[in-house]
């Protein structure tokens, strides 16, 4: 019997959820203080994403540079891959360019708050979108996915693709992103209520395909007889599909992503994955350069800094309802 209680109680202590319409939440973080007097529209809006070989995050610079050219700013897209060292040059970069505002995908929770530090103390107001820093009162806005909702939907779903039994592994994104612990820890207290369930196995392969396929393969190697997978992101899982499919293994394995990519949403409707979870990176992209554009023309800053957006599960059922990359019509 499913347990739709556990779900509940896990997007209730999840993030505080946006309507995908973009409407502001309350939180419980404080609003940074601001004295500016805001001025006319215009200028440079820097978009540092992570990497743009994913197309999660190209879809990220796309969307916040086409936002920010339509309200009638120049826009710049810079990629640190997840080196601080290269987001700190793009940040100085973006100072000395006279930047009106910076939107940033930050590439590390304690090691980019300098960075974000930097840039406010140069009178550039910053806001972040994706993932957050472990510090707050900095960033104007911190605009995320619910993470903990969305981790909660897909396990469901994996629980009663899986049958509630069997052996399983876990593909784990970057350490260094909060992301990464918090999708694992929706995971895991879901899958936790089903005894039959049993990890046997857990591998860091860092958002990353090929890290992906490869660990699958040693994974597969330590337990052949796994019939689950449990991945933090759609490029981990697609990697791991690969490499079910090079070991003759991928049929009667359930393999559950997470961001909603367009390789992911085609790999379920071929019946290779058994769902994604929609990040709406699109909306929340979005939002941070309106938000920039509110701030620079009249100097307020959100009410609530850290904000998050409701996920969204995808599979054959609705699959048919993402008419653009990231992008799910009702």
């Amino acid at each position: 019997m499913m347990r739709k209680k556990a779900i509940a109680s896990i997007i209730a202590a999840g993030a505080l959820i946006i309507s995908l319409a973009g409407c502001a939440g309350g939180s419980t973080d404080a609003a940074p203080t601001d004295d500016a007097e805001g001025g006319e529209a215009g200028g440079l809006i820097t978009i540092i994403v992570n990497d743009p070989a994913n197309p999660y995050w190209k879809t990220e610079g796309d969307v916040a540079a086409a936002t920010a050219e339509e309200l009638g700013y120049e826009s710049s897209v810079g990629a640190h891959k997840g080196d601080t060292n290269t987001e700190n040059t793009l940040i100085d970069t973006a100072i000395a360019n006279k930047s009106v505002a910076i939107i940033l995908d930050p590439a590390n929770a304690d090691g980019s708050i300098a960075a974000v530090k930097k840039a406010e103390a140069a009178g550039i107001p910053v806001f972040l979108v994706n993932a957050e820093i472990n510090e707050a009162g900095i960033a104007k806005a911190q605009l995320v996915s619910n993470n903990a909702q969305g981790a909660a939907i897909g396990a469901q779903e994996w629980v009663t693709q899986m049958g509630e039994a069997g052996e399983y592994v876990e593909l784990f994104g970057a350490p260094s992103d909060n992301n990464a612990q918090t999708r694992s820890n929706g995971f895991q207290t879901v899958i936790s209520q089903y005894p039959e369930l049993v990890e046997v196995g857990e591998e860091v392969a860092d958002w990353d395909r090929t890290k992906g396929h490869d660990k699958m393969q040693s994974l597969l190697q330590s337990n052949p007889s796994l019939t689950g997978v449990m991945s933090g992101n759609d490029e981990m899982a697609l990697g791991a599909v690969a490499a079910l499919k090079e070991a003759g293994k991928l049929e009667g394995v359930v393999v559950g992503g997470f961001d909603g990519a367009p390789d992911a949403v085609s790999a379920v409707i071929a019946g290779e994955m058994a769902y994604t979870v929609l990040q709406p990176v699109a909306v929340f992209s979005k939002e941070a350069v309106e938000l920039a554009d509110e701030y620079i023309r009249t100097g307020t800053a959100p009410e609530t800094e850290k904000q998050s957006f409701d996920c969204i599960l995808i599979t054959k059922d609705n699959a048919d309802k993402m008419t653009e990359p990231f992008t799910y019509t009702e």
